[in-house]
């Protein structure tokens, strides 16, 4: 699997050459799209959150001319409707989605790309469906074990005090001994005037904490992303992110034989790579990059580059 670290930056931007909505049932249709080479290999995307949603950037870390490109937006964001709800919305319910568009689209196995929740999501795929899987891409892995709840919720400001001052606050005294409980009443409360400065205040934090460097964004948030991601997010830390305490290393044997690059962000605050480094000891068959100057956003330069090299690495396996 040869890999170079200082390779070439994203591909040009490319337009969707099919797209659509797939009824998942429970009352939900998530958006999904195709790019890229028709009859070449199939590669999933998986965005992060959950809710973040899909982005056109997304498209180019993936060769055109030899990837078969499938992004979507899962249950609850970017363009899958009902918004933002968290009504059937469990990892299971995502990972069954995952299949039905699979099958869709007459594809027989992919490779699995994911950052973040990404990235957790990719493994549940991938120790539920192994045999549609070819490898996987993972980047600031999250595995939804206790710690790394905990260190989002209450550690994560020990780098950005600034910011989890904020998050904290924003509640009333009385109710920061419950931060996650409290933030998920507001952020499902039906009233606009309620949960979007609560699902504002979440993103925030967040978006604080994702780069190395400060990223200022110079335009206003978007109300409707923000909300997706922000009460999707909180209902998956409250419900454990739906899987058994340690699930995803249990199952783990089940993918061993398959090909992971692994890119992490030597300073990635949001999800430390103490996690990623455990992953990579527990698969003999991955390899562990860590990207010296960067934190945890996929478009940090170190970051970027090392996905692209990881797509083309890639291309060495064929059907």
């Amino acid at each position: 699997m040869p890999f170079n670290h200082h390779g070439s930056n994203l591909f040009p931007t490319l337009s969707p050459n099919h797209s659509g909505m797939l009824d998942v049932g429970d009352g939900h249709s998530i958006y999904w799209e195709e790019c890229g080479n028709p009859d070449g290999q199939p590669i999933l995307f998986l965005h992060g959150g959950p809710g973040a949603g899909c982005a056109p950037v997304h498209r180019r870390f993936f060769d055109p001319d030899h990837y078969r490109i499938v992004l979507l937006d899962q249950r609850g964001c970017g363009r899958s409707v009902p918004a933002a709800s968290i009504e059937n919305n469990t990892t299971d319910h995502l990972v069954a989605d995952l299949e039905k568009l699979r099958r869709l689209l007459k594809i027989e196995s992919w490779f699995v790309f994911g950052g973040s929740w990404g990235s957790t999501l990719a493994l549940a795929y991938g120790v539920a469906h192994p045999a549609r899987c070819k490898g996987f891409i993972l980047r600031g892995v999250f595995m939804g074990q206790d710690y790394e709840g905990d260190w989002f919720l209450n550690k994560m400001g020990t780098f950005q005090p600034e910011a989890a001052r904020a998050f904290i606050h924003f509640l009333p005294t009385e109710e920061r001994t419950d931060i996650l409980n409290n933030y998920v009443r507001r952020l499902n409360h039906s009233d606009p005037d309620i949960h979007l400065p609560a699902a504002f205040s979440w993103s925030s934090y967040e978006e604080a904490c994702a780069t190395l460097l400060p990223f200022n964004n110079p335009g206003q948030p978007d109300p409707h992303s923000t909300l997706c991601l922000a009460r999707m997010e909180a209902h998956y830390f409250q419900h454990d992110f739906f899987m058994e305490k340690d699930h995803l290393l249990n199952k783990l044997h089940r993918i061993l034989h398959l090909p992971c690059i692994i890119v992490q962000g030597r300073y990635d605050v949001v999800c430390p790579p103490v996690t990623a480094e455990h992953l990579s000891r527990s698969w003999p068959n991955s390899q562990l990059i860590i990207v010296p100057d960067a934190g945890h956003s996929a478009l940090e330069p170190g970051i970027r580059h090392a996905l692209v090299n990881a797509t083309q690495a890639f291309k060495v396996y064929s059907d």
